[in-house]
C-alpha cells in the first residue's frame, strides 16, 4: 500500500462478501453502498434496521497526564464551548472544535467517563484534531482506541441490540453505556447520524466481524453504506462537516447555538474563554446575516452541492451545501446557506444547468426524529 492509498476499517472483507461497491472516502475505503441499492438500504434504516460500519471515524481517549480530573476539566474548557463542570458521567454531547475566529475545524460527540473523556471526531480531520487538541491541551493525553465502530439505526434497534444485552433496552438517548455483547465489553450510547433511534457501538477490533455478522443474522437488520448514511442524515436535517459547516461557518450561521454550553455564553456562569468566543458570544446578541436553512422544491430536478441559489431579480442569494432527492419524501430536498434578508422573500430558484427551479425555506428536519428521549 502507498502513502496515498486508502486505508482500510476492520471490517472490510465483511463488506466485500456481502457484496459492498466500496469508495474511497475522507482517505478511507469504504462500502459506499450494497447490492440491493441506496434507495433500499435508506428505507430499510427507517422501517426496520440498518447496520452501519463507521470505523473510519477517530476514536479518542483523553485523560490528564497528572491523573487529576481538575485538569480534564479545565484543560477541555479551554480548547472546547463546554461545560464538563455540569457534565454527567455516563451522558455524550454534541461539540464544536473552534478556530479563532469562531468557525468550527470539526463538530465532535463526546462521553464524559468521569476520569475520562471519549471523542468521536470526523474521518477527515481525525488527525487535524488530535493535533489541534493537543496544542491546546498540553496537560492531557489523546491516544487513538484500536476498535471498530458500528451503528445500528431503526426503529427495530433497540429489541435487536437488547437481544444481545437487555440493559440496552432501558438506555436513553445520548446515554452511554459499557454492555456485554457477545461477551466482550463494548461502550455504546445511544445515538446516531440518521434521525432514527439506535446505537454507536465501539467494539474491540477482535470481536468486530464475529459481531457485526451475529447482527445481520437478525431478520431486521440490513447493512447500509455511506451513500443511505448521507441521504438519512439530509432528511434528519443534521450538518456534514466540509459541506454545509466548515471553518468559514460559525455554529450561530449554522444553526447549532446549543452547541455553546449555557455556562459559557455572555450571561452564564462562565463566558467564554474558549476559542472564537469573542465571535460566536457577538453572534448570539447580533444575528449573523446568513444562515444554514432547509429548502425544498416541488420539481423532480435533483438539486446538488454548489447551486447557487437566486431571488426574483436573479441576484445570488446563497448557495446550496448539500442536496438530494429524498427517497421517503420522494422530492428534493437541500440544505444551503442564505441570505437572512432572502430568507422571507419569495420567489426563490436554486440554478441547474443555468435554469431556475423554484424552491422554498422550510422548517429542519425535513423528516421527524425519532430518538428515544
Amino acid at each position: 500500500m502507498t502513502d496515498s492509498a486508502p486505508q482500510r476499517v476492520p471490517l472490510d472483507a465483511l463488506h466485500r462478501r456481502l457484496g459492498a461497491r466500496m469508495g474511497a472516502f475522507a482517505g478511507w475505503d469504504m462500502p459506499i453502498q450494497y447490492p440491493t441499492g441506496l434507495k433500499a438500504e435508506h428505507l430499510h434504516t427507517r422501517e426496520q434496521a440498518g447496520l452501519f460500519d463507521v470505523s473510519h471515524m477517530g476514536q479518542l481517549r483523553v485523560r490528564p497526564r497528572d491523573g487529576n480530573p481538575d485538569t480534564l476539566r479545565r484543560e477541555l474548557e479551554a480548547a472546547l464551548p463546554i461545560d464538563l463542570a455540569a457534565w454527567p458521567v455516563g451522558v455524550q454531547r454534541y461539540s464544536v472544535l473552534l478556530n479563532d475566529a469562531g468557525g468550527i475545524e470539526d463538530d465532535l460527540m463526546l462521553i464524559n467517563l468521569g476520569n475520562e473523556v471519549r471523542i468521536v471526531a470526523n474521518a477527515g480531520n481525525r488527525e487535524h484534531d488530535r493535533s489541534l487538541l493537543q496544542a491546546r491541551c498540553p496537560g492531557l493525553a489523546f491516544d487513538w482506541l484500536d476498535a471498530a465502530l458500528l451503528a445500528l439505526q431503526g426503529p427495530a434497534a433497540e429489541a435487536v441490540l437488547a437481544s444481545f444485552a437487555p440493559a440496552a433496552a432501558a438506555m436513553r438517548f445520548m446515554e452511554a453505556r459499557t454492555l456485554s455483547l457477545t461477551g466482550v465489553a463494548c461502550l455504546a450510547t445511544r445515538s446516531g447520524y440518521t434521525g432514527e433511534d439506535g446505537y454507536e457501538i465501539s467494539v474491540p477490533l477482535a470481536a468486530a466481524e464475529a459481531f457485526a455478522t451475529q447482527l445481520l443474522e437478525h431478520p431486521a437488520v440490513a447493512p447500509v453504506g455511506l451513500g443511505a448514511r448521507d441521504t438519512l442524515r439530509l432528511e434528519a436535517g443534521l450538518p456534514l462537516h466540509g459541506n454545509d459547516i466548515g471553518p468559514a461557518v460559525t455554529p450561530i450561521e449554522a444553526g447549532l447555538p446549543f452547541a455553546i454550553a449555557t455556562a459559557r455564553r455572555a450571561a452564564g456562569a462562565r463566558p467564554g474563554g474558549f476559542p472564537g468566543a469573542a465571535t460566536v458570544l457577538a453572534q448570539f446578541a447580533k444575528p449573523p446575516q446568513r444562515r444554514l436553512v432547509g429548502l425544498i422544491s416541488s420539481e423532480s430536478v435533483p438539486i446538488r452541492a454548489h447551486a447557487t441559489i437566486v431571488d426574483g431579480a436573479g441576484n445570488a442569494v446563497g448557495e446550496v451545501t448539500s442536496g438530494t432527492v429524498s427517497p421517503t419524501l420522494g422530492r428534493p430536498i437541500m440544505l444551503a446557506m442564505l441570505s437572512v434578508e432572502a430568507m422571507g422573500t419569495t420567489p426563490l430558484s436554486a440554478m441547474v444547468r443555468e435554469r431556475r427551479v423554484p424552491v422554498a425555506t422550510t422548517a429542519l428536519p425535513f423528516v421527524p426524529k425519532r430518538y428515544r428521549r
